[in-house]
This record gives structure tokens, sequence and C-alpha cells, in this order.
């Protein structure tokens, strides 16, 4: 319900003021991509300690 009440607020000020949305999106981006590069690296990290070659060639996949 939260969510739903922000996202009524932010879409009631995207209206507004419209380069709010430039701004939101901007944020949304950066933050998608800080998720996906750490995801990467946590990955890297974990694959390291893994000898097995059947689970290097499922993390391959």
């Amino acid at each position: 319900m939260l969510g739903g009440i922000i996202l009524i607020i932010a879409g009631i000020l995207i209206i507004i003021y419209p380069p709010l949305l430039s701004h939101i999106v901007a944020t949304f981006l950066i933050l998608l991509g800080i998720i996906i590069v750490s995801i990467a690296y946590h990955n890297r990290k974990i694959r390291r300690h893994y000898d097995n070659p059947v689970i290097e060639l499922f993390f391959r996949l």
C-alpha cells in the first residue's frame, strides 16, 4: 500500500513538474546499473571458490 501511495504522489509531482520524470528515470537507471555490477562482482568472487567443472559449466550458462 505504501508503494502505491508513493507512485501516486510521484505521478502527481510529474504532472506538476515534468522534468522530475527525467530525474526519476536517471536515478532508476543508475541504481539498476549499480545492482547489476554488484551482482556480477559477487558472482565472479564466488566462481573462484569452485573447482568443480560441472559447477563452472553451470555458471557459464
